[in-house]
């Protein structure tokens, strides 16, 4: 099964030969391996790159479990490096088991693996390839230690478009599919609802979890899942570590500090499990320090994550416009503006509004609202409040679940179908 991913292929192959090392993320299982070893190393071998000039080491196999140290990994390459006159392609899939416990945690003590990369980078006819689902690893710190010599591409599990074009069929169905499934890669190659359920609910607890466990040695195992659980109940919803730390003590009877929360929240968002939309304020310019929402990086995993019994179609559809946004690798932000009305003493009051997603692409930005129904005026008055409370010229949008083809209204407020959003890669700039 070869599903197309033109997107990061593309991106790879604009990226060929600049000289950094191209670093692949995202959560496991999402196909970055696939990517590397097999879609772009087949682009590779249609220009004519010889076999021998691929020099390919998965990290997670344990049959490779000697070049985890790197001085050895650094001197099988090396040897593979025969020919000056040629270019050679090392790839290598999750790097992450390539550096120590103490490599990640004591700021102090060298990353030998930056070393082996740095040194490869200084051969000319080396193009460097690396994928890692931590992003501490591979984000964060990885761009201080290659001062500038790193270019990250962060890959995403199937969007509704890559979904579509791979199994087709009727645009409505093939949607509710997706909407309870997700887009994790293998889960197309699962033939009945049964063996879906099977694998989404299995990547948490064999994959996903025993990563985190083992790599930042938690000592409440049970406090991530039931944080995990949480947070995949209430996405789109506001939150923040105290929040969440004072809900499982009443609601679940779970004692447990808001710094270990916060630093639980860190490892799952480090792991691309979820990520953090910080609410900004529109007309003072400023981020707020919390609260914020999570979204869950895979619609599937979230729902089977709560044996498909929280199936509110309004935070569904809401997770996924905020993957897609993602994916097209926009900036997303939750937007805050203050509205004045009247109340029923009469006087002008303040409150607060929300914009569903601040959406930044450069110097471009737009507003959005998902609104799963428009066809009620009150909750069209609802939505269309603040998108016209703000003061500026970039554009606005409200994406609701309906077959109507994309049109602008009175206001100038552009108006889509959520198939069509996602179907379409340019529905931002109707």
């Amino acid at each position: 099964m070869v599903i197309k991913r033109d997107r990061y292929l593309n991106q790879l192959i604009s990226r060929q030969g600049n000289g950094l090392i191209k670093i692949i993320t995202g959560v496991r299982r999402c196909g970055k391996s696939f990517l590397l070893f097999r879609i772009f190393c087949d682009y590779l071998k249609s220009v004519g790159v010889k076999e021998e000039q691929i020099i390919s080491v998965a990290l997670d196999d344990d049959i490779n479990a000697t070049y985890r140290e790197p001085k050895e990994l650094s001197a099988y390459i090396r040897s593979r490096i025969v020919d000056a006159g040629k270019t050679y392609y090392v790839l290598l899939d999750e790097v992450q088991y390539a550096i120590s416990r103490e490599e990640l945690t004591n700021r102090d003590a060298p990353v030998r693996l930056y070393g082996v990369l740095n040194g490869l980078l200084r051969m000319n006819h080396v193009d460097v390839y690396v994928t890692g689902s931590n992003s501490k690893m591979l984000s964060k710190d990885v761009m201080t230690e290659f001062r500038g010599r790193g270019d990250v591409v962060e890959l995403y599990p199937l969007t509704f478009k890559e979904y579509f074009d791979h199994v087709g069929g009727e645009k409505s169905e093939a949607f509710e599919d997706y909407a309870l499934y997700g887009g994790m890669p293998l889960v197309l190659g699962k033939k009945t609802d049964d063996e879906k359920y099977l694998y989404l609910s299995q990547l948490f607890e064999e994959v996903y979890f025993k990563d985190i466990i083992e790599r930042y040695k938690i000592e409440l195992p049970d406090v991530l899942s039931e944080l995990t659980s949480d947070l995949c109940s209430s996405v789109g919803s506001l939150t923040n570590a105290t929040k969440i730390a004072n809900t499982l003590g009443s609601v679940k009877g779970v004692k447990v500090s808001s710094e270990t929360i916060a630093a639980y929240l860190e490892y799952l968002s480090e792991s691309f499990l979820f990520k953090c939309a910080r609410r900004y304020d529109v007309k003072g310019k400023r981020y707020f320090e919390y609260p914020a929402k999570y979204y869950c990086v895979d619609i599937g995993l979230r729902n089977i994550r709560l044996n498909l019994r929280q199936q509110e179609e309004t935070h569904i559809m809401e997770n996924i416009v905020y993957n897609e946004l993602a994916a097209r690798g926009c900036s997303v932000d939750v937007g805050v503006v203050k509205i004045e009305e009247t109340g029923k003493d009469g006087k002008r009051h303040q409150r607060s509004c929300e914009i569903d997603f601040i959406v930044n692409r450069g110097a471009k930005k737009v507003y959005i609202q998902s609104a799963l129904n428009m066809s009620d005026e009150g909750k069209s008055r609802q939505e269309l409040r603040p998108l016209l409370a703000v003061n500026d010229f970039f554009k606005k949008i409200i994406i609701s679940k309906t077959s109507m083809k994309p049109w602008t209204d009175e206001m100038g407020i552009v108006r889509l179908g959520l198939i069509d959003f996602l179907l379409n890669k340019d529905s931002l700039d109707l």
